[in-house]
């Protein structure tokens, strides 16, 4: 049959676009297993780990292979193409374009990582290295903000990173390895550790007792939100089954650490507290979902896994890891659960909620590993161990991620309520010599912007709301009189635009507006106002929401200091006289 009016002539029910390469197909099996004696390789779920496969064994992700992968998991070539160039850390080749350099070195450049120099570590590396062996990219927060600035090559950090130290991990290969000394489970069991987990599966606990210490201690969510974890327990169980258990492990807030410090030295005692979640709710599954950033996490959980599973406290396959591949948007939960099934991690309408229907449709319980942390210990030691810690009215204990202008950043357990100023001077060191507090950061990126005179309230959640800003993930960055305001917002509102799912556009398009405006040098308050209401009123999740908090601190407690700095803060409408 002739084709006519220039169409195609393909059989009807051929398959549409480009031949699949039978070679890359090929190549494909030998790699993820042939799906077709393993039916469930190509699972929607698995899309994410399959990508990550390839780009781990070849550096990128060329149309060729995903076209092969689409064929393989039955897919649209859309649906893969969507979902490869969603995530931050898929390098995506087109055809005909030349594949990236071997070697790959990210440069943090998040706030904590700026204060110490990272853009002139940046520039510095793309002054030394041959740019058609070595590419040098800025990255978000890589969760290592206490030994800023910090550098990737490859999948290998590089802390207190130099120009001179990273030239010299690139041209030797050599690395010093993360030292990651965790607690092996026999070390975590002669403590007394794994009982509640023994007890509550024999029925010697019932799941009512755990939930009334869990009340009682106060708990809550600890990755942001602040939500009564029992409350929350309750919630996914009164839903009908089968239900599953989400861990989320993705702590990509700007300044935050903390999931990091207790994983790092305590993984069985996670899991105990995963796995008792899980046994509340009655989950068919227990799913981590780690950040690709903590590639000596991955090892490690990995690991402690394996040891659950030889000693028979957990059944094989039970606990299911998940890689992120570099989006912070996936940390708020709604969006976790679309890229556990594979898909780019844009955040869903809600209602219905994920505690209605959130993993492949079923009720999901979502729990931040720190909050899991502290079930085991809060068990063992009293509800009233954990509530009586406190200050100025506050109960619990809090974690506090400290980073920035202080002699000793890092990991601080406190009281609950405790002041900046307090945790400045009784844990952290107090100020880094020939630095005077001005300003800081209570929550991370999104908590907005407080000033000195502000640092003896109460930092805890319900605390902060009155002065335009909250605690959230507690992650803490100290600003001094020797840091610039505007390269400080520019910062923020810069990881915000890259970092927006483009979803929505209030966020999409309102958030690189927002960062226009902070780069002039006059800035306009009416314009930043009224934008700021409209991100925060139409956005669909917190990201765009919580966006301009950090400005609107500036522009209300901010003035002279801006004033200093030769940045204009103009009340008078655009376009209309002073």
């Amino acid at each position: 049959m002739t084709p006519q009016n220039g169409m195609s002539s393909r059989r009807r029910g051929y398959p549409k676009g480009r031949d699949v390469a039978p070679v890359a197909l090929a190549a494909l099996r030998d790699l993820l297993g042939d799906e077709r004696q393993t039916p469930s390789l190509k699972r929607r779920d698995l899309l994410i780990e399959h990508l990550h496969a390839i780009q781990d064994a070849h550096g990128h992700l060329s149309l060729v292979e995903l076209r092969a992968l689409a064929a393989y998991m039955n897919l649209p070539m859309a649906a893969v193409y969507e979902t490869a160039t969603f995530y931050a850390h898929f390098d995506v080749v087109h055809d005909h374009q030349a594949p990236p350099p071997d070697t790959t070195i990210r440069v943090c450049d998040s706030l904590s990582c700026q204060l110490a120099g990272a853009s002139a570590l940046h520039k510095a590396l793309e002054a030394r290295v041959d740019p058609d062996c070595v590419r040098v990219i800025r990255a978000p927060c890589m969760g290592r903000c206490d030994t800023a600035p910090v550098a990737e090559v490859g999948h290998h950090h590089v802390l207190y990173a130099t120009a001179e130290g990273v030239e010299a991990v690139v041209d030797t290969g050599h690395f010093h390895p993360e030292a990651i000394l965790w607690q092996r489970l026999d070390a975590y069991q002669q403590a007394g550790g794994s009982q509640l987990l023994a007890h509550v599966r024999s029925g010697k606990i019932s799941i009512d007792e755990v939930l009334q210490a869990l009340e009682a201690s106060g708990l809550r969510g600890l990755g942001g939100a602040g939500f009564p974890t029992f409350k929350k327990w309750q919630a996914v169980r009164q839903a009908a089954g089968p239900r599953y258990c989400v861990i989320n492990a993705d702590e990509g807030e700007p300044g935050t650490f903390k999931d990091r410090y207790y994983l790092e030295r305590a993984p069985h005692q996670f899991l105990e507290g995963a796995l008792i979640s899980a046994w509340a709710i009655e989950a068919e599954a227990l799913y981590i979902y780690l950040r690709d950033e903590y590639p000596g996490l991955h090892r490690v959980l990995h690991e402690a896994i394996a040891e659950l599973e030889q000693s028979g406290i957990v059944a094989p396959g039970f606990i299911i890891m998940r890689r992120g591949a570099g989006a912070y948007i996936c940390g708020e939960e709604s969006a976790l659960i679309e890229s556990l099934e594979g898909k780019p991690g844009k955040p869903r309408h809600r209602p219905p909620y994920v505690a209605q229907q959130g993993l492949l449709g079923r009720p999901t319980l979502v729990n931040n590993v720190e909050t899991v942390y502290w079930i085991p210990a809060i068990w063992h030691k009293g509800a009233e161990w954990f509530a009586g810690h406190g200050r100025n009215g506050r109960r619990g204990l809090r974690s506090f991620s400290v980073s920035g202008r202080v002699n000793k950043p890092g990991v601080y357990l406190a009281p609950a309520g405790i002041t900046l100023r307090e945790l400045i001077e009784e844990y952290a060191g107090g100020m880094a010599e020939g630095h005077t507090l001005v300003a800081y950061l209570p929550g991370g990126a999104s908590g907005g912007i407080l000033p000195a005179s502000k640092a003896d309230v109460p930092l805890d959640f319900d605390t902060l709301q009155a002065h335009g800003s909250f605690i959230g993930s507690a992650a803490i960055i100290v600003l001094s009189e020797q840091d610039n305001l505007q390269a400080v917002a520019t910062n923020l509102l810069a990881f915000f635009a890259d970092e927006s799912c483009g979803q929505c556009t209030p966020c999409r398009v309102g958030s690189e507006k927002m960062l226009s405006l902070l780069e002039q040098p006059t800035w306009d308050v009416q314009a930043l106002t009224r934008l700021a209401q409209v991100m925060q009123d139409a956005s669909i999740c917190g990201l765009g929401q919580a966006a301009p908090n950090p400005v609107l601190g500036l522009l209300k407690d901010f003035r002279p200091a801006l004033a200093q700095q030769q940045i204009i803060v103009s009340d008078a409408a655009e376009g209309s006289a002073p």
